[in-house]
């Protein structure tokens, strides 16, 4: 089973930065796939930003050139650096994980959600 314990949320300027952190503990195999998704108010949850095992990535084009994703495979960490962050970006951020069993089977795993809330 894994646990996500997300960090660094809060309340920031526009023209701001945050930075996101999210450890996985437990007893797994392996974590193929690393995230941030994040929820605003009304609205669905969407991809953010992803990182393989292998290091690489994926952004939203609404975060590309601005956020950063990174990942400590030794730690089985994530990291999501927001930079020039928007009043846009505002929601609340889920860290994703996926468990691989050597079977190869996958589970998706969820964060609790960190806030973050750009003001104008």
């Amino acid at each position: 089973q894994v646990q996500l314990v997300e960090s660094g949320g809060g309340l920031v300027q526009a023209g701001g930065s945050l930075r996101l952190s999210c450890a996985a503990s437990g007893t797994f195999f392996s974590i193929s796939r690393m995230g941030w998704y994040q929820q605003a108010p009304g609205k669905q949850r969407e991809l953010v930003a992803a990182i393989t095992k292998g290091g690489v990535t994926n952004y939203a084009d609404s975060v590309k050139g601005r956020f950063t994703i990174s990942r400590d495979n030794a730690e089985n960490t994530v990291y999501l650096q927001m930079n020039s962050l928007k009043p846009e970006d505002t929601a609340v951020y889920y860290c994703h994980a996926r468990e691989r069993e050597r079977t190869l089977i996958e589970y998706d795993h969820w964060g609790q959600g960190t806030q973050v809330t750009v003001s104008s």
